[in-house]
């Protein structure tokens, strides 16, 4: 139908074949356009060093600035789990020295017995 709304509505015949191959067309021109964000991951602990925490830093930043999102995580194991206070500590202060890369998508949330934070690139207009 091309104005059912008219009285009467006005109707077009046409191949039906053609209808589709042409719609299946315009969906793989649309689907080639686009720019799929992956979600790359960096694991974390709860006692990590500063130089290890800054390996992990630089990682992030690389990923992030390819337009990646990025997966922050902490693994409590054993008695970690009574603290995990420490692990927020970590993920804030991670995300706090990526804000140059990226913002913070999702806050730290304790999700069993790992903690996630979610980092998503500066958007440039």
């Amino acid at each position: 139908m091309i104005s059912p709304k008219a009285v009467p509505p006005v109707c077009k015949i046409m191949d039906y074949g053609k209808y589709r191959f042409e719609a299946t067309k315009k969906e793989k021109e649309l689907k080639k356009n686009q720019k799929v964000i992956e979600i790359k991951e960096v694991r974390l602990s709860v006692n990590i060093d500063v130089h290890d925490f800054n390996t992990k830093l630089n990682q992030a930043i690389k990923f992030l600035s390819a337009n990646d999102k990025v997966k922050v995580s902490i693994r409590f194991r054993g008695r970690e789990m009574a603290h995990t206070n420490l692990g927020l500590e970590v993920l804030k202060r991670f995300g706090e020295a990526a804000s140059g890369a990226g913002t913070i998508d999702k806050l730290p949330k304790l999700e069993g017995r790992s903690m996630i934070m979610f980092l998503s690139p500066i958007k440039t207009q």
